[in-house]
C-alpha cells in the first residue's frame, strides 16, 4: 500500500518540469493583455471573437490590421503571440522562480529574509522591480532591514507581488503544502504584509499539495489550511469555490466576485486569487482550459496565467502538456537575473528536483 502523501502518477521530477513549463507558458499567454484596468473580460474575450480564437486553445494571434486602437497589446507582444514565440520573453513571474531558485541553492532551506533582499540586490535590477518589490528594493538600498523593508513607504504591501514569488517553495517541498507556505513567508515579509503574504503562502501550498492531490480542488483545499480562516484572501478563495460548487457558470461566478472585490484594484492579491482558483476549478483538470480561463478571466493576466499554469503543469506533468505550449519554448528562458539569462528551462527544472529531493 502507498504510504500516504507519496507523489502519485507523474514522477517528482516530471512535475516539477510541467510546473516550470506550466508557469512560463501561462506567463507568456497572458502577457500580452496584461493591464487590468484595460484588458477586461469582454476586451479579452472580443479580441479572441475578432481573431477567431474563441475557444482559446494556443497562445493569442497577432492582432488583424487596423484593429490597433481598439486593441492596445503590451509592446512585448511580438515576442509572445502564435508564431512568433522562440523561446520565453522576459517577465518578472519567472524572473522570481529562478531568483528563488538561486536562494535555495546559495543558502539552502534555512535562509533569512535578509538573505533574501542581498540576493535581490546582487542579481536582480532596480528597473526590473515593480511595485511592492521595488519599493523593499529602495528601501534595502537606504539601509532598512525587514520588515521595515515591506511597511516603510509601500502602499503595494497586499498586492500580487509576493503570490509570484511563491512556486519554486512549492516545487521545493512536493507534497508538503506547510513547509512549502513557511518558506514562501519568509520571503514575502521582506516586501509584503496581510493578505500579500497570505497570497504568497497559499500559492506556495497550492503547488506543493498539487504534487500529491487528486485533483485541483483537493490542493485548493490542502493550501488553505494553513491562512487565517478569517483573512480577506481565505475567504475569497472560499466564496470561489462556494460558486463553483453551487454550479454558478465560470463568467458569473466572476462577475460576483468582481462586485465583491473588484474596487481593491487589479493588482491586489484578494481578486487575482479568486481569478487563479476559478481557472483551476472550472478547467475541471485540462491544462489548456485551466491557463485559457484563467487568462480571459482579466486582472493581472500573465501572473495569472503563471500561477494556474504551474500547478495545472505540476498536476497533469510535463508530458502531459498539450505541445503547442511547449514546444514554442524551445527549453530556453530569458531572464533578467544575471547569469541565468538564455538557462535550460530543463537545467532549471532538473536543479529544482535535486533541491526537492534533498
Amino acid at each position: 500500500m502507498t504510504p500516504p502523501g507519496t507523489p502519485q502518477g507523474p514522477t517528482t521530477a516530471d512535475r516539477i518540469l510541467g510546473g516550470w513549463l506550466g508557469r512560463i507558458a501561462g506567463n507568456m499567454l497572458g502577457k500580452p493583455v496584461e493591464r487590468g484596468d484595460y484588458w477586461t473580460r469582454d476586451r479579452i474575450d472580443r479580441y479572441l471573437r475578432v481573431t477567431g480564437a474563441l475557444p482559446l486553445t494556443d497562445y493569442l494571434p497577432e492582432p488583424p490590421p487596423g484593429t490597433s486602437a481598439e486593441f492596445e497589446l503590451r509592446p512585448e507582444w511580438r515576442e509572445c503571440v502564435r508564431g512568433r514565440i522562440h523561446g520565453s520573453c522576459r517577465d518578472d513571474d519567472v524572473d522570481y522562480a529562478i531568483l528563488g531558485l538561486h536562494l535555495l541553492e546559495t543558502h539552502g532551506f534555512a535562509f533569512t529574509t535578509e538573505q533574501v533582499g542581498e540576493l535581490w540586490l546582487l542579481r536582480m535590477p532596480y528597473l526590473q522591480t515593480f511595485t511592492a518589490e521595488r519599493a523593499a528594493y529602495r528601501n534595502l538600498t537606504a539601509g532598512l532591514k525587514p520588515p521595515l523593508t515591506a511597511t516603510y513607504d509601500n502602499p503595494y504591501q497586499e498586492w500580487i507581488g509576493a503570490l509570484i514569488r511563491a512556486d519554486v517553495f512549492g516545487w521545493t517541498s512536493p507534497g508538503d503544502p506547510v513547509r512549502a507556505a513557511s518558506l514562501a513567508r519568509r520571503d514575502a515579509v521582506l516586501s509584503h504584509t496581510g493578505n500579500g503574504v497570505y497570497a504568497a503562502m497559499w500559492a506556495a501550498a497550492l503547488v506543493a499539495a498539487a504534487f500529491t492531490a487528486a485533483d485541483a480542488r483537493e490542493a485548493i483545499e490542502a493550501a488553505l489550511a494553513g491562512i487565517p480562516a478569517s483573512s480577506r484572501f481565505a475567504r475569497a478563495v472560499r466564496r470561489t469555490t462556494a460558486l463553483y460548487d453551487a454550479g454558478v457558470p465560470w463568467s458569473a461566478a466572476l462577475d460576483e466576485l468582481d462586485r465583491e472585490a473588484g474596487r481593491l484594484g487589479w493588482i491586489h492579491a484578494v481578486p487575482n486569487a479568486g481569478v487563479i482558483t476559478a481557472g483551476l476549478l472550472y478547467g475541471e483538470g485540462d491544462f489548456t482550459s485551466t491557463i485559457a480561463l484563467t487568462v480571459r478571466g482579466g486582472l493581472d493576466t500573465d501572473s495569472n496565467g503563471a500561477t494556474a499554469g504551474s500547478v495545472a503543469g505540476v498536476l497533469c506533468g510535463a508530458a502531459a502538456i498539450p505541445p503547442q505550449w511547449t514546444h514554442p519554448l524551445e527549453d530556453r528562458v530569458r531572464s533578467a537575473v544575471f547569469g541565468f539569462d538564455g538557462t535550460r528551462i530543463g537545467e532549471l527544472a532538473d536543479r529544482t528536483a535535486r533541491l526537492a529531493s534533498a
